[in-house]
């Protein structure tokens, strides 16, 4: 009898404890089957009917205009324009024909022109409402003695290219220019025209076929007076000769061009000894402007792709060819036009042919700027509009005939330098 009631007080627990296991078994079973449901239904999109927000509709995406493409970004041009005795004219009005406040420009005076005429080039820069308002212009005011012939050309464009990559950030080309070259298109066409180029583009003439001028120009050993006298004088030769070098392949070419931004680094930087090692030969080689570069660009495997065999000029030569090329006038308009080229040389101070390329390629006044989007062509322009707002003029559609040319002829490669 008292078993029976033990028994009898134990049942009422028993089942208590049964009903709410098998309680929190289904509340965990219907919450993992809701979880599971929600995650089905989620891959399938949803639409919240009951906002304000219109219904989703497949023609909607039809309806919708894409965003117009970003046009790139303009480029920008370091400029070198250097002169002697009785340039500072001609650099001036070459200067005011270049101009563009996007640009950086350098301008030079060797030494051989008098000390009266630097000082004024560095009082008219520095007293220019625009030039000083921009900043864009540098007068190097420590001159270089510099030989045509010579190593000191060369050294003064490098000086030229270390200058602007100290003081400037953001230009894409070098081009260096003389007092005796002249614009043929306006800067608005030239940075319309290279905005949709490569910037790792090199324009540079060069050949490695030398002819006589391996005889006559690499063979013999000459010095520069420039490097140590404080007056001009020309290259004179020494004795032995030497042979042609064999680790590196001699090219020759115009000492006119335009260099990419990454080419000029790499000569003036350094990280690779080739350029000093060629420097230091072209030291004592005849005609060093038109053959270090090529030379130097020829034998870097990482830039010969990027070569374009032309120096961006129209350069008359007499036949045979002497020293200087043939002074441009009047008579030379229509070939100048028919080159495409965006410079030529080269011109005499104040000849008619420069009047007649303002007039008819440039669309500038005399003693004014070069008119575009920034500038309607004022002599001052002291309120400088847009620079970006581009006015390219015919003078484009020559220079991007000449560029597509230049494109689609077969492209310089390492089979090529013989």
């Amino acid at each position: 009898m008292g078993f029976v009631g033990v028994e009898k007080k134990w049942v009422f627990p028993l089942i208590l404890s049964s009903l709410m296991c098998i309680f929190l078994f289904a509340t965990t079973f219907n919450m993992a089957s809701l979880h599971t449901i929600n995650s089905f239904f989620a891959l399938f999109p949803t639409r919240d009917m009951t906002s304000g927000s219109a219904p989703y509709l497949s023609e909607s995406k039809i309806t919708q205009v894409p965003p117009p493409p970003a046009l790139p970004p303009l480029p920008k041009f370091a400029y070198l324009v250097s002169g002697s005795r009785g340039d500072l004219e001609k650099l001036w009005r070459t200067l005011h024909a270049l101009y563009h406040p996007l640009n950086y420009y350098a301008v030079h005076l060797d030494r051989e022109a008098p000390l009266e005429e630097r000082l004024q080039l560095t009082s008219r820069v520095e007293n220019h409402t625009l030039f000083s308002k921009v900043g864009n212009v540098h007068v190097i005011k420590k001159s270089n003695m510099v030989t045509y012939r010579g190593p000191t050309m060369v050294a003064n464009t490098l000086h030229a290219c270390a200058i602007l990559l100290k003081k400037y950030k953001d230009w894409d080309w070098f081009i260096n220019l003389s007092a005796s070259d002249y614009p043929l298109v306006t800067q608005d066409d030239l940075l319309y025209t290279f905005s949709n180029l490569s910037r790792e583009l090199n324009f540079i003439e060069h050949t490695s076929r030398l002819g006589w001028k391996a005889s006559h120009r690499a063979m013999p050993l000459i010095i520069d007076p420039g490097l140590y006298q404080s007056t001009k004088s020309d290259i004179f030769w020494v004795s032995p000769r030497r042979n042609l070098p064999t680790s590196f392949k001699l090219f020759t070419g115009s000492a006119w061009m335009m260099l990419s931004r990454a080419f000029v680094e790499y000569c003036i930087w350094g990280w690779d000894n080739l350029p000093r090692t060629l420097l230091m030969y072209y030291a004592n080689f005849v005609s060093s402007p038109e053959g270090y570069f090529q030379t130097v660009i020829c034998n870097a495997p990482e830039f010969i792709p990027t070569v374009i065999n032309h120096d961006m000029h129209y350069i008359s030569w007499d036949n045979p060819p002497k020293q200087h090329p043939h002074t441009l006038t009047v008579n030379d308009t229509g070939k100048m036009m028919a080159s495409c080229a965006p410079f030529a040389r080269k011109f005499k101070q104040d000849n008619p042919v420069l009047d007649k390329i303002d007039r008819e390629f440039l669309r500038r006044k005399n003693t004014s700027f070069t008119p575009g989007g920034w500038c309607k062509g004022k002599p001052r322009c002291a309120k400088v509009g847009n620079p970006t707002k581009l006015r390219p003029s015919p003078g484009a559609r020559r220079l991007r005939k000449l560029i597509d040319n230049l494109l689609s002829s077969p492209r310089f490669s390492e089979q090529q330098c013989r």
